[in-house]
C-alpha cells in the first residue's frame, strides 16, 4: 500500500506541520460585560469564569487581554436604570459610552476597541428596537434610535461598532451617520445572520435582560439556512465592513456559506449558551475541558471564521502563545 494518510499523523511534529487550520490570539475578541454602579465585579452563575466589570476590574481585564495579544474586546453595557427607548444607549455618561472611554484610552492603541450597538441591554421590554403602540418592534424608528447610538460610540472611542439588532436597514442607517459625523474611521461589524437561538440564555443572566417573550419577528429562524446568506449579502451591499454569524457552533453551515460568498471578513461568536455546556460537562468530569475548547474553536475556524467572539479568549490566547 503506497498511499498512507497515516505517515503525517505519526508523530506531534508531523501533525502541527501539517495542521489545515490554526488558531492565532488576534483571532480572537473577549466579550466584556461592565455594570453600572458596582465597586467589585460580579460572577455571572451561568457562565463560570465570567463576570460582570466594574470599571475598574474591566481597566484591569482588558490590559490582562492587550498582554496576552488577543484581538479585541467587545464592550456590552449593563445600565442600573432603563425605559422604553433606551435612553441609556444614547447618554454620554451611560455606562456603556463611559466604558468604552475607560478602554479606550487604557488599550486603545492594542486592541480593536469594540462596542454593541443594540438596544435590548437599556430597555425595559427587553427588545433590541423601539416599540410601536401595537407592542410590535418599529423598524424605521428603531433606526433612528442606532443612528444615534453609533454616534455617541465612536465619540466615545469605538473603533468598531457592533450591529446586533437584526434590524432591516441598520448597517447603511449606521454607516450613514458615522460619516455625516465624521466618523468615517469607525469601522461596522454587521451581525448579519443571527438567529433566534436557544443558546442566549446565560447572555440574558450577563445583561440583566428583562424580555419577556421572544425576538423571533426579527432574529432569524433556526432552520434557514438561505436566509442567513441573504441577509449577509444585503449588509454587504450596505457597506458593512464584517459581516457576522451568531450563534457559532449551531450555524457552521451558515458560516462556511457566508464565508465562500463574502469579499469581506467574516467573523462568529461562540456564545454564552455554548460557552456553558462545554464548562459544565467539564465540571462534571464528563470531556476534557481544553481539549473541547479548543477543537470548538477550531471547527468555527474551519468552517471560515476569520475571528471569532469566544468568552475564552485570554485564556484560549495564553495556552497558544506558551505553545509556540
Amino acid at each position: 500500500m503506497r498511499v498512507r494518510p497515516r505517515r503525517l499523523r505519526q508523530t506531534p511534529a508531523l501533525r502541527a506541520m501539517t495542521e489545515q487550520t490554526r488558531l492565532h490570539p488576534r483571532e480572537l475578541v473577549l466579550p466584556i460585560f461592565v455594570r453600572e454602579g458596582i465597586d467589585n465585579p460580579i460572577p455571572i452563575g451561568s457562565m463560570p469564569g465570567v463576570v460582570q466589570h466594574s470599571l475598574d476590574s474591566a481597566r484591569q481585564a482588558v490590559n490582562e487581554a492587550a498582554e496576552a495579544g488577543i484581538g479585541g474586546v467587545m464592550l456590552f453595557g449593563v445600565p442600573l436604570e432603563k425605559d422604553a427607548v433606551g435612553s441609556g444607549a444614547t447618554d454620554p455618561e451611560g455606562i456603556l459610552n463611559v466604558a468604552t472611554r475607560v478602554v479606550a484610552s487604557e488599550v486603545g492603541d492594542a486592541l480593536v476597541v469594540q462596542t454593541d450597538l443594540c438596544l435590548d441591554e437599556f430597555t425595559d421590554h427587553g427588545h433590541c428596537g423601539v416599540l410601536a403602540s401595537d407592542g410590535s418592534i418599529d423598524n424605521d424608528a428603531t433606526l433612528l434610535r442606532y443612528r444615534d447610538m453609533g454616534v455617541i460610540q465612536a465619540e466615545s472611542g469605538s473603533q468598531l461598532v457592533g450591529l446586533s439588532g437584526m434590524m432591516d436597514g441598520q448597517v447603511a442607517a449606521v454607516r450613514d451617520a458615522l460619516d455625516e459625523a465624521g466618523h468615517a474611521g469607525v469601522a461596522t461589524l454587521a451581525y448579519a445572520a443571527k438567529y433566534a437561538s436557544a443558546f442566549y440564555g446565560p447572555f440574558r443572566e450577563a445583561v440583566d435582560s428583562s424580555l419577556i417573550g421572544d425576538r423571533r419577528s426579527y432574529q432569524l429562524e433556526p432552520g434557514n439556512r438561505r436566509e442567513g446568506v441573504r441577509e449577509a449579502v444585503l449588509d454587504i451591499e450596505q457597506g458593512a465592513d464584517i459581516v457576522m454569524v451568531k450563534p457559532a457552533g449551531s450555524y457552521l453551515d451558515v458560516l462556511s456559506d457566508v464565508a465562500a460568498i463574502s469579499e469581506i471578513p467574516v467573523w462568529a461568536y461562540q456564545v454564552s449558551g455554548e460557552y456553558a455546556m462545554i464548562e459544565a460537562a467539564a465540571a462534571n468530569g464528563w470531556i476534557q475541558r481544553r481539549r473541547a475548547i479548543l477543537e470548538s474553536l477550531v471547527g468555527i475556524r474551519r468552517a471560515g471564521a476569520d475571528a471569532i467572539l469566544t468568552y475564552w479568549a485570554v485564556e484560549v490566547a495564553n495556552w497558544l502563545r506558551e505553545n509556540r
